[in-house]
């Protein structure tokens, strides 16, 4: 890695859009930001100079890295398949914009998903873009699974969270759980003790009940109003309790399937600045329809739409990246920074990472440049660059 300019860029970043920006990278940080041609002065022959309406067109647009909490694939891999899989899949979804993001595991036997979360430990030590793990699962409400295997749930017990702790080794970083299960109040204190975000989903929990579980430490909404209870006038639920606390983000799936888009737009202005737009992506993300599988259930695709082959049809995962989230939540009239925020900072103080999720002097050089019609070109992961499913397009 060595020293890189990008300039004449739309910047949008903390909330903000600055025309005619630049930022300079030195290695995997970001050291100046700036507008107009004071880019210049920063330059010598080392220096890589991007000029984003050469590579993205007019109206280009710089952002930070996209964060995704909540995806289990693409490109044909499930994450759960082994760190092959977690590199292929990943692969794909930062050439979306993505550039860091957790390794969601669905619910297995414990000693299966024991098994995988130390499989993600051992790539997070060596891929700094793969920053832990999301366990979506075990301790899930079986009336509301959704494409989770009814035969894994189980109660979170100290001895089930400590031997997933364990084999994490330090890199669980969300754990999502239903609060109504014998001990789980109790285990999310543990998790949050121990350094772990947790999520409340996959749940019958009312209003009350998911407000008990935020007290006691969770800290996220697994996809919000999916696989819930939904916003009732007289039993508000955990959509009404998350978006009425103010240390609560939630996910949201803005793919056109999980929710209408004017819920999407409803989300936002409800809980301003805690919205984490997520894939829930799994294997046929960037891939044609068919037959796949998620976490040993198998899954038909149909028009983009992924569903259980067998029983329920329930939903299960998406075909989403993290670019079209984007663009679709536009479309559904959230301003631009607030779209980007969703992608980049919410995500980001979501799990405690205060060095990514803006371009900022100090921060991680994450940045991603788009066309004005938010299409990718390219992305920059710690400085180093990769070209978008865009770059090379007309």
């Amino acid at each position: 890695m060595g020293v890189t300019v990008i300039h004449s860029a739309r910047l949008v970043t903390g909330g903000a859009v600055t025309a005619d920006a630049w930022v300079r990278f030195d290695g995997d940080r970001v050291t100046a930001v700036g507008t107009g041609s004071g880019w210049a002065a920063t330059t010598d022959a080392g220096v890589d100079v991007v000029d984003a309406s050469t590579v993205a067109g007019d109206g280009a647009v710089l952002t930070p890295g996209f964060i995704d909490l909540h995806a289990h694939g693409g490109a044909g891999a499930s994450f759960d398949e082994g760190a092959d899989a977690i590199r292929t899949a990943r692969a794909l979804h930062r050439s979306h914009g993505t550039t860091r993001g957790l390794v969601s595991l669905v619910s297995a036997p414990i000693e299966v998903l024991a098994a995988r979360a130390g499989v993600v430990a051992g790539v997070a030590g060596t891929d700094p873009d793969v920053l832990g793990s999301h366990l979506e699962g075990p301790f899930l409400d079986p009336g509301h699974r959704g494409a989770h295997d009814e035969r894994a749930l189980l109660d979170p017990t100290p001895d089930a969270v400590d031997r997933l702790l364990e084999a994490g080794r330090g890199t669980v970083r969300q754990v999502t759980l239903a609060p109504e299960r014998p001990g789980a109040l109790a285990a999310i204190a543990r998790l949050r003790d121990a350094g772990v975000v947790p999520a409340v989903g996959h749940t019958s929990a009312g209003f009350d009940l998911a407000r008990a579980a935020f007290d006691a430490g969770a800290g996220i909404l697994t996809h919000a109003f999916n696989a819930m209870p939904g916003l009732h006038h007289r039993h508000p639920g955990p959509v009404a309790a998350a978006a009425a606390d103010a240390r609560v983000t939630l996910e949201i799936i803005a793919d056109g399937v999980h929710l209408h888009p004017e819920t999407v737009r409803v989300a936002f202005a409800a809980a301003p600045h805690r919205i984490a737009l997520v894939t829930d992506a799994m294997a046929a993300a960037g891939r044609p329809d068919g037959a796949y599988e998620l976490g040993g259930l198998r899954v038909d695709v149909e028009g983009g739409v992924a569903r259980l082959a067998e029983g329920t049809r329930a939903i299960a995962g998406s075909t989403l990246t993290q670019d079209a989230a984007l663009r679709r939540t536009i479309e559904a009239g959230v301003s631009l920074p607030d779209a980007v925020q969703a992608l980049t900072a919410a995500p980001a103080r979501a799990i405690g990472r205060d060095d990514l999720g803006a371009l900022a002097p100090g921060m991680l050089a994450d940045a991603v440049l788009l066309t004005r019609d938010l299409e990718v070109r390219r992305v920059w992961t710690g400085g180093r660059a990769s070209a978008g499913p865009g770059e090379g397009a007309a």
